[in-house]
C-alpha cells in the first residue's frame, strides 16, 4: 500500500510496473487516472490549483485504502494525488489496484476513487475568464459513494 501527495507528475507505466513487481500472483491491475478538464460548469478553465492539509490528507487516503483492503482480496493499492497549480490535460490523480481477479480490482479501484472524491481533504480553485472560483463538492460524488453502503 502506498500513498503519495506530490506536485510532480507521475508516469502510469512506471507506477504500474512497480506495483506488480515481485508479485507473480497478480491476475488483474486496474487503474484510474483523473485529469484536469478545460471546461467546468460551462466556463473555460485555464488552471486548477489543488490544496490539501499535509499529514491529514495522507492519513485519509491510507484509511480509504485500508477500507478497500478490508472489503476485497487485494495484493496492493496505490494512490498518487497531485497538488499545486495544474493546467488542462495534466494528470491529477492515479488510483491503481492489484488482485488475483478483475472483479475485485475494478470494485476496489472504483471504491477508492469514490471515497477519495468525498472524504479526502483536498480543495480545488479554478482560474476562469470570470476570475478565480472554488470548486464545490458535487452531489454526484456523494451519490457515487453511497452505493458502497448497499449490500453487494
Amino acid at each position: 500500500m502506498a500513498v503519495r501527495v506530490q506536485t510532480e507528475d507521475f508516469d502510469l507505466s512506471t507506477e504500474v510496473a512497480h506495483l506488480r513487481r515481485h508479485t507473480p500472483k497478480v491476475g488483474a491491475v486496474v487503474t484510474f487516472v483523473g485529469t484536469v478538464r478545460d471546461l467546468n460548469e460551462g466556463e473555460q478553465v485555464a488552471e486548477m490549483e489543488l490544496e490539501h492539509y499535509p499529514g491529514m490528507t495522507e492519513k485519509a487516503l491510507e484509511d480509504i485504502i485500508a477500507q478497500a483492503r478490508a472489503r476485497w482480496d487485494l495484493f496492493d493499492a496505490l494512490v498518487i494525488h497531485r497538488v499545486g497549480p495544474l493546467k488542462p490535460m495534466e494528470q491529477i490523480v492515479l488510483v491503481a489496484v492489484t488482485s488475483a481477479h478483475r472483479g475485485e480490482a475494478f470494485d476496489a479501484c472504483e471504491f477508492i476513487i469514490d471515497y477519495l472524491k468525498t472524504q479526502a481533504p483536498f480543495w480545488k480553485k479554478e482560474q476562469t475568464p470570470a476570475g478565480a472560483r472554488w470548486v464545490d463538492a458535487r452531489v454526484t460524488d456523494d451519490v457515487a459513494m453511497q452505493k458502497w453502503d448497499q449490500p453487494r
